[in-house]
């Protein structure tokens, strides 16, 4: 059996629709699919005009996203950016994030280490 696996992201369960937030995401990942055992990886769409409906936070892991489509902002615990395609953006686990979209939809590839339970959803994240 050969040691590589192809699967096409959109054929990834859409978590973000099982959890009924599919008016303003799609979150795919993908690590099992793909038989990944240290990486952990994503493709999640923030749709247009939208924010994702939460931030998080990790206790040691960090992320790099990368913006495939799009354009919109990031909210970075109090800091806000600009990010537009093919932006690379590292965050350190203990930064506060959560997107927004621009006027298209806001396509991310995300990868990490894979560390299970690391993740801490931020409720009371305000973009004020």
């Amino acid at each position: 059996m050969a040691d590589y696996t192809i699967k096409n992201l959109r054929e990834v369960e859409d978590v973000a629709a099982e959890a009924g937030l599919s008016d303003s995401l799609e979150a795919r990942f993908a690590h099992e699919d793909m038989g990944a055992e240290g990486t952990g990886f994503s493709f999640q769409v923030v749709k247009a005009g939208q924010r994702q409906p939460f931030a998080h936070k990790h206790g040691k892991a960090e992320e790099i996203y990368v913006v495939i489509s799009g354009s919109g902002k990031l909210k970075l615990d109090d800091e806000v950016v600009d990010v537009a395609r093919l932006d690379a953006i590292r965050i350190g686990p203990s930064v506060i994030r959560a997107f927004q979209a621009g006027d298209d939809d806001l396509e991310l590839l995300v990868f990490g280490q894979r560390m299970a339970g690391d993740a801490e959803v931020v409720q009371d994240f305000s973009w004020d």
